[in-house]
């Protein structure tokens, strides 16, 4: 994506340059505009706090943060009741997730899954599925950590098909606990919907067997909804779709609405284990951010609203699967949800193309003035479509009028290759 254009002003899914160059987002930012540019509900509540206070030390705000996270918490999960809000990044907000299952059960080992992505700190980058972020920092990583394989129907690690595939994905969550670990495992992150290692969607029991399987085996279950929470998938929480039942929801993202940085740690009572000064960061539970988060619940929590999301998720989707019917040769799969969809770009043999996805990409922002992402930053083969919660029908027709346009100048050209 080209660093050489400057936008001046947001509205909406819409970005504008300095020369009144109008550009689509179909992505929100990077996934964390979930009302999109400038929401004027959110930047007049800014806007107030700006002006009457704009900082003041965490220690003075603990009962507007509970104000906040009550708001949230009305809408968690059943059993998920007490939560901490002194975080501003998903990355610190799932390493207090994991402090907070080490020091609830004494024990250090983490799992998550392959092609995962939980942040971008050091601890963090570690306990993510994807090694290609930790090959620089080998040295500086040290802690105890097992990846096992995704819920990746479309290209099961296994061979296998589901629904007779026995969940192999899942039992190998044994298979590391009895042969490959130092019997401490403590806990198991992992997203609801893989966002960055490709938009993968697991399939029907997936969760459910995870949480036997955690349950078995005495390991705490983390739900990674950073990118899922608040709305994106037409829920408020994509766990309690799934049915996934966690022990500890982290929140980032989306919950600041217009791209405040805010995040929330979510959790049953019995792990409400932290003191303070364990977990705690210097602009963690500020008054813009929490300002921001309570607004952003406000218009998420109306009447309708997800609704919408979920209904015009439908759309966005049946749009995305006619594209792929008629570029089938080079669009293998279309998979999502609510506004979180993903199209998987693959070569005439069906093997992952990561250079016509970026080509893709590129090609989208440059001939068409569309912002679209791919997956594991640039290197994995899945383009995103993910527009704020606000976008209406026309908006989804509109960005999949675009990618049609963009799709239809993908050429072969020799040997079945493909080019723009």
């Amino acid at each position: 994506m080209s660093a050489n254009i400057e936008f001046t002003k947001g509205s909406g899914i819409r970005l504008y340059t300095s020369h009144d160059e109008e550009y689509i987002d179909a992505v929100s930012g990077t996934f964390n505009l979930a009302l999109g540019y400038s929401h004027p509900e959110v930047v007049e509540v800014l806007q107030k706090q700006v002006k009457d206070l704009i900082h003041v030390s965490s220690s003075f705000t603990g009962d507007l943060a509970a104000d906040v996270l009550n708001s949230i918490l009305e809408h968690a999960p059943q059993g998920i009741t007490d939560g901490w809000m002194r975080d501003i990044i998903g990355s610190t907000a799932n390493e207090g997730a994991v402090k907070i299952a080490n020091k609830f059960n004494g024990k250090n080992e983490v799992i998550s899954l392959s092609l995962s992505h939980h942040g971008q700190t050091l601890f963090a980058t570690n306990i993510s599925g994807n090694a290609f972020r930790r090959k620089s920092f080998s040295n500086t990583m040290h802690s105890q950590h097992a990846v096992v394989p995704a819920p990746y129907c479309y290209r099961c690690p296994f061979s296998a098909k589901y629904p007779n595939c026995g969940y192999l994905c899942a039992e190998a969550v044994y298979d590391y606990v009895e042969y490959g670990s130092s019997n401490h495992v403590s806990c198991m992150i992992m997203e609801p919907i893989l966002g960055n290692g490709g938009n993968i969607v697991p399939p029907a029991g997936y969760f459910e067997r995870i949480k036997k399987i955690c349950e078995e085996l005495d390991i705490v279950l983390i739900s990674d909804e950073v990118q899922t929470g608040i709305g994106r998938t037409g829920y408020m929480f994509a766990s309690e779709h799934f049915d996934m039942e966690p022990d500890i929801i982290t929140l980032a993202k989306g919950l600041g609405g217009i791209g405040i940085p805010t995040a929330a740690i979510l959790y049953k009572p019995e792990f409400a284990v932290l003191e303070k000064w364990e977990h705690s960061y210097t602009s963690g539970g500020n008054l813009l951010s929490l300002g921001a988060a309570k607004k952003t619940m406000e218009i998420v929590s109306r009447e309708g609203f997800l609704q919408n999301v979920r209904e015009n998720g439908i759309v966005l989707g049946n749009l995305l699967n006619g594209l792929k019917e008629k570029y089938g040769h080079f669009i293998g799969d279309v998979r999502g949800m609510g506004y979180m969809w993903g199209l998987e770009i693959v070569d005439k043999d069906g093997a992952p193309d990561v250079k016509l996805t970026n080509r893709i990409i590129d090609n989208a922002l440059t001939d068409h003035k569309l912002i679209l992402r791919g997956s594991r930053y640039g290197f994995g083969n899945v383009v995103k479509v993910r527009p704020a919660l606000t976008a209406t029908v026309d908006d989804i027709e509109e960005i999949c009028g675009r990618l049609d346009k963009i799709f239809s100048q993908v050429k072969t050209v020799t040997h079945a290759s493909y080019s723009l």
